[in-house]
């Protein structure tokens, strides 16, 4: 049976990714292995075989199956959104050494292709010059900022993908990831080591209950705001894609105004008798507009976003309600 190992199951964009798999593939032709450095469980309870490995030691690999490799999928890295104190290092020893282990794994045991996801960051020289970002563009990083190293760690992969690819005849899936949207407990991350709120949860738990929200800056600068269940459905495709691979945006291609995002949270989340006002602050710190360019994951990969922005929040909603990977988030 042809296997498909998932590194970095125990994440975010993990552990939905490895749900949306289980959901997806036939079980009699292909099995998931859940890969990850959290001891836990959970996967073992619902039917998926689950391996706690360290990308940091080489030796954890070794337990990791040999035969029949059809793909990994290297979801694991290290964010600067975790980062409490800069330690440029801790970058390397995961983002480069660590997803270097995973591609001799996938060579080593005749993987047909790899998917990594890429950070939207290595075009962060369009921001605010390039309204449309296309795949094409070529890489034109800051080398300034939180995500400045993180960047080049996350850029030397993809480049190294490229080697293995002509080398070796590894197949290579890049998903440029601007931010994703999705449920999770956490409410907190770091910018520049410090800690902040996350701005889209902190304005949904405003709006469900009713207390008024501000919205700041130019409230028809807009986003392309991506689900992480599009997500799942374009690197869901890749495994299967008839191409030797390519680097893909990924987003809707939609433009969502500020206005739109804080009005359809007040829409799905406010309660009926108590909805949250909205007060306009242009003089407020706003953000630069852009939207991802997806014809080529539509061309190669049949990719075609299936949330609209209201669908978004209302899915939304329901996972926060469920809270299915509570077991698995736990700290």
């Amino acid at each position: 049976m042809k296997k498909i190992v998932i590194f970095g199951a125990t994440g975010n964009i993990g552990a939905y990714f490895t749900d949306y798999c289980k959901q997806m593939l036939d079980s009699s032709k292909y099995e998931l292995i859940a890969v990850g450095r959290k001891q836990t469980y959970f996967y073992n309870k619902i039917g998926i075989e689950y391996i706690n490995v360290d990308l940091c030691n080489a030796s954890d690999f070794d337990r990791l199956p040999k035969d029949d490799v059809y793909a990994v999928v290297n979801l694991a890295g290290l964010l600067p959104a975790y980062l409490k104190e800069y330690d440029p290092f801790k970058y390397v020893e995961t983002n480069i050494n660590g997803a270097l282990r995973i591609l001799e794994y996938a060579r080593k045991n005749n993987a047909d292709r790899a998917i990594y996801t890429q950070t939207w960051a290595e075009q962060a020289g369009y921001w605010g010059k390039e309204e449309v970002l296309r795949p094409e563009y070529p890489r034109k990083l800051l080398y300034t900022g939180d995500h400045a190293f993180y960047s080049i760690t996350k850029s030397m992969i993809v480049d190294t993908m490229e080697h293995y690819k002509q080398e070796y005849g590894l197949k290579n899936f890049v998903f440029r990831l601007p931010n994703v949207y999705l449920y999770h407990p956490e409410k907190y991350y770091y910018v520049d080591c410090v800690k902040k709120p996350i701005a889209y949860r902190y304005m949904i738990d405003k709006a469900a209950a009713g207390e008024t929200i501000e919205m700041w800056g130019n409230p028809d600068a807009f986003k392309d705001i991506l689900y992480i269940k599009d997500l799942c459905q374009m690197m869901y495709k890749a495994l299967f894609a008839r191409v030797n691979g390519g680097t893909y945006n990924a987003g809707t291609g939609i433009k969502t105004t500020l206005r739109e995002q804080i009005e359809g949270m007040v829409e799905v989340f406010s309660p009926d008798d108590h909805k949250s006002q909205i007060i306009e602050k242009p003089e407020g710190a706003g953000f630069t507009s852009f939207v991802m360019d997806i014809d080529n994951a539509r061309k190669d990969l049949g990719y075609e976003p299936e949330y609209t922005y209201i669908k978004y929040l209302e899915d939304y909603k329901k996972e926060q309600e469920l809270n299915r990977f509570e077991e698995l988030w736990r700290k």
